[in-house]
């Protein structure tokens, strides 16, 4: 037999297996339970400013006097 014909039985068999497999363990995985928090805090990291960290919302304002605003 060539080896061209030979990888072809190949793929036509265990490949498409192999893919199918690995496919299916990808969508498991993106949708296994306690996923959703992990997966939309890392949809928002392009959106996120770059300055500040995360919890910027939420941290206490810097204390500035009125002489050190001023100068």
């Amino acid at each position: 037999m060539e080896t061209y014909t030979i990888l072809r039985q190949f793929a036509d068999s265990w490949g498409l297996l192999a893919m199918f497999l690995f496919f299916g363990a990808v969508i498991l995985h993106t949708f296994r339970p306690g996923s959703g928090a992990k997966s939309k805090d890392i949809a928002q990291i392009p959106l996120r400013h770059v300055d500040h960290p995360d919890d910027v919302e939420n941290s206490p304002e810097p204390k500035t006097s009125k002489n050190e605003a001023g100068s």
